[in-house]
């Protein structure tokens, strides 16, 4: 029991780092190194000078994985979307074609953000993004402040939900699931919360008018531009989602071609009128790419450290071996860990979270469900293993997503407060709570109905 209680202060210390502000790659990186030294001197199996020099090959070992190359060209397709204009594109021609109804910007906001998510596969980036784009236009519409920017925190946790997603390709790595199968999982519970948001939008306004004002009318001329300039949108998100869910690609040729996509488009813009994407917007784009898609490997790096630390601490074994014996119902140990999650997602970043804590739930819940080898009639929840890996990973990026619209810490909140400052936190978290309510009934669904994840990965 010494090697797991040195597993569990090795835990301990992780969040004390991360609550004292410590980049969560470093965290992860000091943890899973001192951790082991301190391994090493109570075992003599363990030797650190050894272990240090495996670090020389240690980092490239992490990424030269192919299956890890989308996470860059899906980055990449998300910054060339915002530096093309395709998020105001996709925003302008939405609220053209819902603009009519009471609410309707609220609710093409919604769908804008869904759109550009299935972009960007990056919550806070869709949250951030969507805000430049929307913000100005519902204050000058005169759109309630808790809706408009409830909307937008909301909206910014389908980044990370809907096709192809960054976070979907990392979990799926973690747990050795097929990537195309993660994609295929998530587009009826992401199709299921864009309309579950739209649900609360109608139900605030209708229950309040004074939250949105009479529909505004526009030039017919200007709605048509606004339509026209929609349709190279959709026909980008269509054939990368379609020829996602359809299995026409794989991931990576996929993220290639939207890309490329992206690229034509944004220098025939620029070609035919002022817009679109200039040389400065081009490097731009490349630059945050390089940043994020580097502080992206160097987490999963880390995270191969910790978790080397805690395979030889025996603590993931013991907690299966614990699961196995226990006396709780299965579906009570998943809600507690769905409840963990959403805790954590307060104060960790979601791929941080995707690679700290699914490698201690995971095997706990294969124990859980009668071992790896089950079979869906001898299984606790009723499915495979292969299906209980696509189920857990939808529910676990949903309620990761949730943290971050929960009080105190909601990041997403805290990313509308920097395009909003003159706001105060307890509006925008007023404005976010019904979707926060709504958020817990999809996940009681997909929980109740695991179906609505596993049909699509079973037919197609």
């Amino acid at each position: 029991m010494e090697r797991e209680l040195i597993g569990v202060y090795g835990l301990g210390a992780l969040f004390v780092l991360i609550v004292l502000r410590i980049p969560v790659a470093l965290a992860m990186l000091i943890t899973g190194i001192v951790g082991t030294w301190v391994l090493s001197l109570f075992s003599p199996f363990i030797k650190f000078g050894p272990y240090m020099l495996q670090f020389k090959t240690a980092l490239w070992n992490s990424v030269a994985n192919y299956d890890l190359s989308v996470v860059p060209l899906f980055v990449l397709m998300g910054f060339l979307a915002a530096e093309t204009g395709l998020s105001r594109d996709l925003f302008q021609g939405l609220s053209a074609l819902t603009r009519k109804f009471r609410g309707g910007v609220a609710m093409a906001t919604i769908l804008a953000c869904a759109g550009f998510g299935a972009v960007s596969g990056s919550s806070i980036a869709t949250a951030s993004t969507m805000s430049r784009v929307a913000l100005p236009e519902l204050r000058r519409l005169r759109y309630d402040e808790g809706l408009s920017t409830g909307v937008l925190a909301a909206g910014g946790t389908l980044g990370i939900l809907i096709p192809p997603s960054v976070a979907l390709v990392i979990y799926a790595i973690v747990v050795e699931a097929p990537i195309i199968d993660m994609f295929q999982a998530a587009i009826i519970p992401g199709i299921l919360a864009v309309l579950f948001f739209l649900v609360v939008v109608r139900i605030r306004i209708a229950r309040n008018p004074s939250l949105a004002p009479i529909p505004e009318e526009m030039e017919k001329a200007e709605i048509r531009k606004a339509i026209r300039r929609l349709w190279p949108v959709g026909l980008i998100f269509g054939s990368i989602i379609l020829g996602l869910g359809m299995g026409l690609f794989t991931p990576t040729p996929a993220a290639g071609v939207g890309v490329f996509l992206i690229l034509v488009y944004g220098l025939i813009l620029r070609w035919v009128s002022d817009e679109g994407l200039t040389w400065a917007r081009l490097k731009a784009a490349l630059l945050a790419t390089a940043k994020t898609a580097s502080m992206i490997y160097f987490i999963l790096f880390s995270a191969d450290v910790l978790k080397g630390f805690f395979a030889r601490t025996g603590l993931p074994a013991w907690l299966s071996e614990w699961a196995a014996t226990s006396t709780l119902e299965p579906y009570m140990i998943l809600v507690a860990m769905l409840l963990i999650l959403i805790v954590l997602g307060c104060f960790m970043e979601s791929l941080s979270m995707i690679l700290v804590i699914v490698p201690f739930f995971w095997p706990v819940l294969i124990q859980l469900n009668g071992g790896e080898w089950v079979s869906a009639d001898d299984a606790a929840f009723g499915m495979s293993t292969d299906d209980l890996r696509i189920w857990f990973g939808i529910l676990a990026l949903i309620v990761v997503e949730l943290g971050l619209i929960t009080p105190p810490v909601g990041l997403n909140v805290f990313v509308i407060k920097s395009f909003s400052p003159n706001t105060g936190l307890g509006v925008i978290f007023r404005g976010v709570a019904p979707f926060f309510g709504i958020e817990l009934i999809r996940v009681a669904v997909l929980v109740l109905l695991p179906v609505l994840s596993l049909y699509l990965p079973h037919v197609l």
